[in-house]
């Protein structure tokens, strides 16, 4: 998976929008518990501080302040609470402070003095401890003021926090694997149709054009994009009909007519009233209708193959054999170009289809290597197995193949006049014969240039009489 893949682009932004939504409710459940842990803390040493004004100071003129510093000890406890309590006169006059607490988490006497006013502070003390202290003003009924402060640390409301954030930062990583877990998952399960539908284009050809595009009844973009696709397959296929239909008609047409010439044309050319120069130029003629004839032959062949007669008569053979018996039969067109045409034949190549026209393959590729091979040049032909598969090629050292034309050669009527000689009968039809007929047997043909010549390979399976497996 690519990371400019839309399933890649779909899961990253799902990811990234829940793993934003849980820092965001993290932080939010982090700060909020926060303010209001410190919040109730605060309001929990104020509400002490107070009954400690309402209760104790209210007749401190009649007990005396010792009485009120024994009964704060006693009642409240603050050393074995670890708690700080200390009350103060507006003069500044202490009339009770407690002592260190019993874990010694702080020192009291390091606590800075009071303000005159109701306040809420955090004191930081030597040692790393922090209490958050509620200071409280109070006026005794006979005038004298105090302020009395209570205080706790924050040391519980710390540890709280931590673990909370300690499980925050372990559920992101977990909740983000599940996250990405899932989003690929799910992501995969939305793009599924896309998948069948690439697979199902995938295998459509042109023999095969009735068929259609699996259709995601999701009543969304996906389902109008497989309906456009399966009317733009019915329009390339009635196209195609049509283009086919027009060239088996064509060239059935053409036949007769040719027939027609050529003998017409014979037997005036036969005719001795003839002055040398029109005999040359029916000569000529002639040899443009037997061109035009061994077009409309190839013609009639495509739109046979088309219709797929090459799967009517199908025997197993031994391809071997076979390329044997052809390059034999086409050594006497290489001998008149003094070409050397060579083989490396391994036997019994089994393999299974249309003896006559896989012949014709091996025919036309070794036709093509020495139509392009220069005078004393060298064809090479060979045919074995390699995993399980019949492997026929045809090397030559030839002119060879510009690289821009190699993804062109098998198409009809296509030539590369700049780099191949034209011959006179060639109308770019016959590696388009070739093509077709490793189609129709489940083959492949391809074409390779290198410097100083090129070469062609089939490749096709073999039968199980062939011991492929």
């Amino acid at each position: 998976m690519t990371t400019r893949s839309i399933r890649f682009r779909l899961v990253a932004w799902y990811a990234g929008l829940l793993t934003g939504v849980f820092l965001l409710l993290g932080a939010l459940m982090y700060f909020s518990l926060q303010h209001f842990l410190e919040s109730d803390l605060s309001q929990s040493q104020a509400r002490r501080a107070r009954q400690i004004a309402d209760t104790l100071l209210a007749r401190v003129n009649q007990t005396g302040g010792p009485y009120v510093a024994r009964e704060v000890k006693d009642l409240y406890e603050p050393e074995a609470n670890d708690r700080f309590i200390r009350i103060t006169r507006a003069d500044g006059s202490v009339v009770y402070v407690s002592g260190p607490p019993k874990d010694q988490s702080f020192d009291p006497t390091g606590i800075s003095a009071p303000s005159a006013s109701e306040s809420f502070r955090k004191e930081h003390l030597p040692g790393s401890e922090t209490l958050l202290i509620a200071a409280v003003p109070y006026r005794a009924p006979e005038g004298q003021s105090y302020i009395v402060e209570v205080g706790a640390p924050l040391g519980p409301v710390e540890i709280m926090l931590d673990r909370l954030f300690l499980q925050l930062a372990l559920g992101l990583p977990i909740t983000l694997l599940v996250v990405i877990g899932g989003g690929y998952l799910l992501v995969g399960r939305a793009l599924a149709p896309v998948d069948q539908i690439a697979s199902k284009a995938e295998q459509i050809t042109q023999h095969n054009l009735s068929e259609r595009l699996p259709v995601a009844r999701t009543a969304d973009e996906l389902e109008h994009l497989s309906l456009s696709l399966n009317r733009m397959i019915a329009r390339l296929e009635d196209a195609f009909l049509n283009s086919k239909r027009f060239v088996a008609d064509a060239s059935h047409e053409l036949r007769t007519p040719l027939t027609a010439m050529r003998a017409e044309l014979e037997s005036v050319a036969s005719d001795s009233r003839l002055t040398p120069e029109l005999r040359e130029t029916f000569g000529s003629m002639l040899e443009e209708v037997d061109r035009l004839t061994r077009i409309v032959e190839q013609l009639v062949t495509l739109s046979r193959l088309d219709a797929g007669e090459a799967q009517v008569e199908w025997v197993e053979f031994d391809l071997g054999d076979l390329a044997v018996t052809t390059a034999e039969q086409m050594s006497l067109l290489a001998e008149d170009k003094g070409i050397k045409v060579t083989s490396d034949v391994k036997q019994h190549v089994i393999v299974e289809g249309d003896r006559a026209r896989l012949k014709q393959v091996v025919v036309n590729l070794l036709d093509n290597a020495i139509k392009y091979t220069p005078e004393k040049g060298a064809v090479h032909l060979r045919v074995a197995r390699d995993n399980g598969h019949a492997v026929l090629e045809v090397f030559d050292n030839g002119i060879g193949i510009p690289d821009e034309a190699l993804p062109h050669v098998f198409d009809r009527f296509y030539r590369v006049d700049k780099a191949r000689t034209r011959d006179p009968g060639g109308a770019g039809l016959g590696l388009s014969i070739v093509k077709s007929i490793c189609t129709a047997h489940g083959a492949t043909v391809t074409a390779h240039s290198y410097r100083g010549g090129s070469s062609f390979r089939v490749t096709m399976p073999v039968t199980r009489n062939g011991k492929s497996k």
